[in-house]
């Protein structure tokens, strides 16, 4: 049970979540706003490379034009919000921290969207044509007459490429919780063998059950979680030199 002193803290820091959380819903909906008017013109970008390029896509519903509208729109606004979600979290946990270990988290928070925007590209110019032309070549060899819905078409290129994003963001997530000394190197190599599991299950999940696909969504996969491991090892040592020399300065 948690008495009226442990109680008031508590609800201190929920109040400030869903502060946290309220800023980013409001940064959500304006770039879903965004989104809507700039839609068009990614939609006529994406429709420009391959392989949308040779397909003839169509509508299945009324709906349907305004389901890839809102998709679109969706990936966008979630660019837009993943640096001011990552400051938002930063933000959250800064009263906790010492002031080099603020001033150390903050810079992270640029690189959200870097890291994204790289996950992005991969996933779009390696993992969905592999995994798209793999969906295609099976309904050619069971002589199925190829028919593509424009819903259809999007929501399997966004569930490709928003998890493979979202993955990239692993680096940087380690950095961030190794800084406020929630994990650290050690037990992150206790968790490899986990943790190779569970990447090469979601790297299985997200491509066309071929090997070929499978490796080379898997292996850059596994070369995120050592780099994440190497970057906290980076980050671990840091702090062990700062709190020594902290040792020294009150001795």
């Amino acid at each position: 049970m948690l008495g009226e002193e442990g109680l008031m803290p508590l609800l201190e820091h929920l109040g400030e979540l869903r502060k946290r959380l309220i800023y980013v819903l409001i940064v959500l909906t304006a770039g879903l706003v965004l989104g809507l008017s700039v839609a068009k013109p990614a939609y006529n970008f994406l429709m420009s490379q391959p392989p949308a390029d040779t397909l003839a896509l169509h509508t299945f519903s009324l709906w349907d034009g305004i389901g890839m509208y809102m998709k679109i729109a969706l990936v966008i606004a979630l660019v837009i919000t993943l640096p001011f979600t990552a400051y938002q979290l930063w933000a959250f946990v800064k009263p906790a921290l010492r002031p080099n270990e603020q001033r150390s988290t903050l810079k992270y928070v640029p690189f959200a969207l870097i890291m994204f925007l790289v996950g992005l590209a991969f996933s779009y110019f390696v993992v969905f044509p592999l995994a798209f032309g793999f969906t295609r070549t099976i309904a050619q060899q069971l002589n199925l007459e190829e028919t593509y819905g424009i819903v259809q078409y999007f929501t399997f290129l966004f569930s490709i490429l928003i998890p493979i994003s979202l993955l990239f963001e692993l680096p940087l997530a380690i950095m961030f919780l190794t800084a406020i000394r929630i994990i650290n190197p050690q037990r992150l190599r206790k968790m490899r063998k986990l943790s190779y599991f569970i990447l090469a299950a979601i790297g299985v999940m997200v491509t066309p059950p071929d090997f070929i696909s499978d490796v080379l969504v898997i292996i850059p996969l596994v070369a995120l979680y050592e780099l994440s491991l190497f970057l906290s090892d980076i980050v671990y040592k840091k702090q062990l030199a700062q709190d020594a020399k902290l040792a020294t300065a009150y001795e």
